[in-house]
């Protein structure tokens, strides 16, 4: 919750607007004015006769008043006195005591006058008493013998003193003595007993009397009451001590607070409740005191007259008393006189009305005198409590006292009239500042004095029109108020005051504010004891104004603890304790407003050990045990739980007794006999378990027989002739008393009559010898004590000692259900034969040899448990293919019986393992080699194995599935006609003639050359190049079984850029479908901007990318659309540097035109030349590299799009030139793939021009050039061997 603090914004202008009207109506002091009384003594003033009496009376005036004293009504002549003095410019008197003066010489009635030129003004009547302590009269003070039951009231009776002592009740030790509703003390100080007990019984009741006038504390002699008790103490109805009788009176003034009491006798001790009759007891004003004997109700008024009535009542009865108030008043103002200033010629007036009970007297006074026989004034007129003044003039100035009075009081005012001729003048300080917070009143202070009194206007701003209206409030005393001001009210005001003697005006100045405010307020908080807290207090503000934040712990500061840490915006408790608990208050304050928000901080904690255990209502088996729960830390305590310790048998050792609700403080808990009890009880709440109170008192409960008999009592016998009887032992709390045994008794059941019994120590068991093999018995075992027998026991069957069984199962029978699971028969044993108790059979078997492999091993035995008179069984887990023996036993608890004979059973056929190995080595170009050992477990005969592959890219995606069947003799198999660098997925399992096993799986990819670098795998979709780790070397010399496999499609290789300053040609080579769209992708090496796009016209297989940057790195990739989007490797290549311009152009240079023109002539004759020995079949190197090395898929370029005419034209579909060594299965030995046109020229002297056509010359240089990660292993088309130069 947020609240304002100490005054609201509104409360303070307020009391600033009460403060400028009393100010306001102030005469200046450089200006003539009549004497005012401004601080005196109070009416009644009781001095200390230790100390000096000092009696006030200062006044102000112009020119400053003179002082006179009267004492009980005659002058007071101060000179004569060498005891008094007069404070210097004051009226002050001071009564020297401490030098040899006496107090009571000068009790009396004074009054203090002021008196100057312009009139007299007087005090009140100030009684001066010195205050009294007197001692107690001796007297002898007789014991008080009470009956216990009865009333008694101690009198304390303390002298008479002034002003009236405080009463209270000690004794010798200094003690208070402790107060109920049984024993309080009256508004006398007499102390009441409603009735006394034994405990009240003490030498030193004694009433003190303190004098706070002198500090001093008075003392009564002790006083001595004892109490005998008679048998039985009589109970009686109330019967009321004070007061008396039936029905009282009381008087009391306006203004005080009214003291009721009334206290009753009686036994039980009686409650009192008070009632108003005919109306309600004032809320807010009522308050009961003394346990509800007296009744307070403050700052009484006429309205609470009436009759008030106080009931005691106990369960014999009640009685009441009737108490008459009547409420009356001394005088109290109505309206008092004000002073009055006034210009020469201007009327007024004086008022003084009063009231009170009765109705006072209103007197008047001018200057001190009646004004019956005060000098006479033409310009006023009394009427009754009015002063009627008409065309004053100076003479007229004079001050007046108004006298309103009655038997109970009276009132004195002093009112001055002034009359002045003065020019207006502004008493607020001019440019005066004020800082209002928005939304808040604005009072802006125009204090002015003029005679006659000036008419003031307010403006807003240098010239400003006259303000008006509904938004403003103009007070008499000059005060302009605007009641809500908003941001725009801010500004510059001037006040302006005139009266026809003059004008003068007053600027202020107003600033507007935005208010505090707590954005995040403090939340409630629960925390456990030793936790840490954090309170947030989060507040926006006016930036020009500087707030300070205030924490306070239940409105009072915060404890001076370091665990209490203050940061900007929050209060943070470091491992909180109970007292931390409380409400937190954030406090904002600045210089115009204050906000605050609390929060509430709960500790919890486990609760208190409960204390002051009591035991009741002891009997034999039961018992009362009560406690006085202790603090429940915040967490309701939900229940109790009770312990028990028995310190006769198991002592230090608590057990577990009983639970109760959280609001029960009281159980009733049985008992055993023969324990030594002691209690103790543990509180339970959200948080945990309190920590055990204090034991209680011990409780010995008597001896008695056992209750119960032991538990869990078996008859088994350990060996074949003998029968072992255990039981449970009883534990000590439950023997009941001492001497505890046990009776041990049994007989063979159907056979004997009679009980075989035998009495042991306190152990747990007993061995009868000498019995038939497994035979039952009927035992019982009987507890008894020094005191008697338990109740008697139940009988429990048992047995006699178990043999091995004497016979075998016959008739075993073997059904086998499949190649792992068989069902086993046999013919269950006689029961007499099995000597114990059947626990079923145990199946032995085993594994002879495997069929499939006349190898033998060892032999493991398994054993399968059935249980119970099962005749069958199922065996599951064995191998297929196998020979199996097998015999069954029955089982007692003793053991095994006999084994049948074996029985032999053989498993089917079943499906093999998986292959026990399957490796992929020797890759190459288009093949691979698969090498696979034998399963493992063959579970049969091996007719066949299963082979299935299929291309996989870096992205998983699959190709075609590919199955091979392959004969079961075979163990390595060579794959042909696989694609290049092609990553390979392979499926592997055996057959036999009940079907195929577990497959094994195996990847593998094809490779590039004898260096192992591969070309990115695009026969299965996306993806990038990798390199592989070289497979193991062949491990069989069987000859392999050779099998082909179609290439995959489409795919996109061999990608080669010859780039020049600002232009680069990019080629590659496709093999797929027909019709696909290309497109190329490129961007600046090393730069995460995206691939920038550009699409390729037709199905041509190079383009120009143009607009590079001179001397840059780029990264470029090929693809394919409609085609599952695939693409090629990156390839990376940079632009030539740019060359620097010169100064003359040689392009306009005569000689280099002519040496061009020779130039362009020489190469046109060469080329004709070319053309013809082509046609006519001529052949030079080049020419014959190119023909040997023709790739059959890649067409001739035509010259319309950009490609070499001069091989051969594609539309006429002639058939490959004889010189071309493309082998028949359409692969390319890598030998003859090496040589192309690069072989030829330096590589990277060579360049195209911006529309594809070469314009490099040959060389003779034939170096070798290593081959890259992305070259293909095929033969290049002319294409390819162009760009082999770049």
């Amino acid at each position: 919750m947020m609240k304002k603090m100490s005054m609201s914004t509104s409360k303070t202008s307020l009391v600033l607007f009460l403060c400028q009207i009393i100010s306001a109506l102030d005469v200046p002091l450089d200006l003539s004015q009549p004497p005012t009384i401004t601080q005196q003594s109070p009416k009644d003033y009781i001095v200390d006769p230790r100390e000096n009496i000092v009696i006030q009376c200062e006044a102000k005036g112009k020119p400053p008043p003179s002082f006179s004293w009267t004492r009980n009504g005659t002058h007071f002549d101060i000179d004569k006195d060498a005891q008094v003095t007069m404070k210097p410019n004051s009226g002050t008197l001071v009564i020297n005591i401490m030098n040899g003066g006496k107090a009571e010489a000068y009790e009396g009635v004074y009054q203090c006058t002021a008196r100057n030129e312009r009139g007299a003004a007087v005090s009140n009547n100030i009684v001066i008493r010195p205050s009294r302590s007197p001692l107690w009269t001796k007297e002898k003070l007789e014991p008080n013998h009470v009956r216990e039951g009865d009333s008694l009231v101690l009198h304390c009776r303390p002298p008479v003193g002034l002003p009236p002592p405080i009463i209270f009740w000690m004794d010798n030790a200094f003690q208070r003595l402790p107060q109920s509703e049984r024993v309080s003390q009256g508004l006398n100080g007499d102390l009441y007993f409603s009735n006394v007990q034994p405990e009240d019984t003490r030498e030193d009741y004694i009433c003190y009397a303190r004098f706070n006038h002198t500090q001093t504390i008075q003392q009564k002699q002790p006083i001595s009451v004892k109490v005998f008790s008679t048998k039985p103490v009589t109970e009686r109805q109330p019967v009321l001590l004070t007061p008396t009788g039936s029905t009282s009176t009381k008087v009391e003034l306006r203004g005080n607070v009214l003291l009721l009491e009334c206290i009753a006798a009686g036994l039980p001790t009686p409650v009192i409740r008070w009632i108003k009759e005919g109306g309600e007891l004032p809320a807010n004003r009522t308050f009961f005191e003394n346990f509800k004997k007296t009744l307070k109700i403050i700052d009484v008024s006429e309205a609470d007259s009436g009759n008030y009535k106080c009931i005691a009542r106990n369960a014999l009865g009640s009685v009441h008393h009737v108490i008459s108030v009547t409420v009356k008043a001394a005088p109290y103002w109505i309206t008092a006189p004000r002073n009055l200033v006034l210009s020469p010629g201007e009327d007024g007036t004086l008022i003084c009305r009063a009231n009170g009970s009765p109705k006072p007297s209103i007197s008047w006074l001018a200057n001190g005198v009646p004004i019956a026989i005060a000098p006479e004034d033409p310009s006023r007129k009394v009427d009754g409590d009015t002063i009627i003044f008409s065309h004053v003039q100076e003479r007229s100035s004079a001050v007046y006292q108004c006298n309103a009075s009655n038997e109970y009081g009276y009132l004195l005012a002093n009112a001055f009239v002034n009359v002045l001729a003065e020019p207006p003048r502004i008493l607020t300080p001019a440019n005066k500042l004020y800082q209002v917070i928005a939304d808040s009143p604005a009072l802006l202070d125009c204090a002015y004095f003029g005679s006659p009194k000036p008419e003031i206007e307010w403006f807003k701003g240098v010239k400003g029109s006259i303000l008006r209206g509904n938004e403003y409030v103009f007070h008499d005393n000059g005060t302009l108020e605007i009641p809500v001001a908003q941001k725009s009210n801010a500004g510059t005001y001037t006040c302006v005051a005139r009266n026809e003697l003059g004008k003068i005006q007053n600027e202020v100045q107003l600033e507007i504010k935005d208010p505090t405010m707590i954005i995040k307020q403090p939340e409630y908080k629960v925390i456990q004891r030793y936790g840490q807290v954090s309170f947030e207090c989060i507040i926006k503000h006016d930036s020009t104004l500087l707030p300070t934040v205030t924490w306070l712990k239940d409105n009072d500061e915060l404890p001076d603890d370091e665990r209490f840490l203050v940061g900007k915006d929050n209060l943070t408790i470091m491992n909180v304790t109970d007292k931390d608990d409380g409400t937190y208050t954030c406090i904002v304050n600045t210089t115009l407003d204050s906000v605050s928000a609390s929060a509430v901080l709960t500790v919890v904690a486990r609760p208190n050990p409960p204390f002051d255990l009591e035991l009741t209502g002891q009997l034999e088996r039961s018992i009362d045990l009560s406690w006085i729960p202790g603090d429940e830390n915040n967490s309701p305590i939900t229940s109790f739980v009770v312990e028990f310790e028995d310190a006769l048998h198991e002592p230090g050792v608590w057990r577990y007794q009983t639970e109760v609700p959280g609001t029960q403080t009281m159980a009733q808990l049985k008992l055993s006999p023969y324990v030594n009890y002691s209690f103790r009880v543990i509180a339970v709440n959200r948080i945990g378990r309190s920590q055990p109170s204090e034991p209680s008192e011990q409780y010995l409960t008597k001896s008695a027989s056992p209750d119960e008999n032991p538990a869990n009592v078996q008859g088994i016998g350990s060996e074949p002739d003998n029968l072992v009887i255990t039981w449970e032992p009883l534990k000590g709390f439950q023997s009941n008393g001492p001497g505890l045994q046990y009776k041990v008794s049994w007989r063979q059941k159907d056979v004997d009559d009679e009980w075989t019994s035998v009495i042991v120590a306190n152990v747990s068991k007993y061995i009868v010898s000498g019995t038939p093999t497994f035979v039952p018995y009927e035992v019982k075992v009987q507890a008894l004590n020094d005191l008697g027998y338990a109740p008697e026991p139940s009988e429990v069957i048992g047995h006699s000692g178990e043999d091995l069984p004497m016979v075998a199962p016959g008739n075993v029978q073997v059904h086998v259900i499949n190649s792992t699971l068989a069902k086993v028969h046999w013919d269950p044993v006689p029961l007499k034969s099995v000597r114990g108790h059947l626990q079923g059979y145990k199946v032995y078997y085993w594994k002879v040899q495997s069929l499939s492999r006349r190898s033998r091993r060892h032999i493991e035995k398994k054993i399968l448990t059935f249980r119970g008179n099962k005749t069958f069984g199922m065996l599951p887990g064995l191998e297929p293919y196998s020979s199996y023996k097998l015999n069954v036993r029955v089982v007692n608890g003793k053991g095994e019986g006999p084994a049948s004979p074996d029985k032999v059973f053989k498993t089917p056929e079943g499906v093999p393992s998986s292959p026990s190995f399957l490796k992929i080595t020797n890759p190459t170009l288009d093949s691979l080699t698969l090498e696979w050992g034998s399963p493992t477990h063959p579970n049969g005969v091996l007719t066949s194995y299963t082979l299935k592959f299929q291309p996989i890219n870096n992205t998983h995606e699959l190709g075609p599935l590919v199955e091979i069947r392959i004969p079961a003799n075979e163990s390595s198999l060579i794959l042909k006609n696989l694609n290049y660098s092609t990553r390979y997925k392979f499926y592997f399992n055996a057959q036999t003639s009940v079907g195929s096993g577990s497959q094994i799986t195996e990847e593998a990819v094809t490779i590039m050359d004898e260096a192992g670098i591969l070309r990115p795998a695009v026969g299965a979709g996306k993806g990038y190049s990798e390199i592989l780790f070289a497979t193991s070397p062949v491990m069989h010399t069987v000859r392999p079984t050779f099998y082909k496999v179609q290439p995959l499609y489409p795919r996109i290789r061999n990608v080669t850029t010859a780039a020049a300053e600002t232009y680069a040609n990019i080629s590659w080579e496709y093999e797929g479908p027909d019709h696909a769209n290309f497109y190329v992708e490129y961007g600046v090496a090393g730069s995460k901007e995206d691939w920038k796009k550009e699409i390729v016209n037709g199905s041509r297989s190079f383009f120009v990318l143009k607009g590079l940057t001179p001397g840059t790195a780029y990264k470029v990739r090929v693809g394919a659309e409609g085609l599952s989007g695939f693409r090629s490797s990156e390839d990376v290549f940079e632009t030539g540097p740019a060359m620097a311009s010169r100064q003359v152009d040689i392009a306009t240079q005569g000689w280099f035109i002519g040496l061009m023109c020779a130039v362009a002539l020489l190469i046109l004759i060469l080329l004709i030349v070319c053309f013809i020995r082509r046609n006519k079949g001529g052949k030079y190197p080049v020419k014959e590299k190119e023909d040997a090395h023709a790739d059959p898929e890649i067409q001739p370029m035509k010259e319309d799009d950009g490609t070499f005419g001069e091989y051969s034209d594609a539309e006429d579909h002639k058939p490959l030139k004889k010189g071309s060594r493309t082998p028949s299965d359409r692969t390319v030995k890598k030998e003859d793939s090496d040589d192309s046109l690069v072989d030829y020229g330096e590589g990277v002297n060579g360049q195209f021009n911006e529309d594809g056509s070469f314009i490099g010359q040959y060389s003779g240089k034939k170096e070798k050039e290593p081959a890259e990660g992305n070259e293909s292993s095929e033969a290049p088309s002319p294409v390819n061997a162009m760009n082999s130069f770049v």
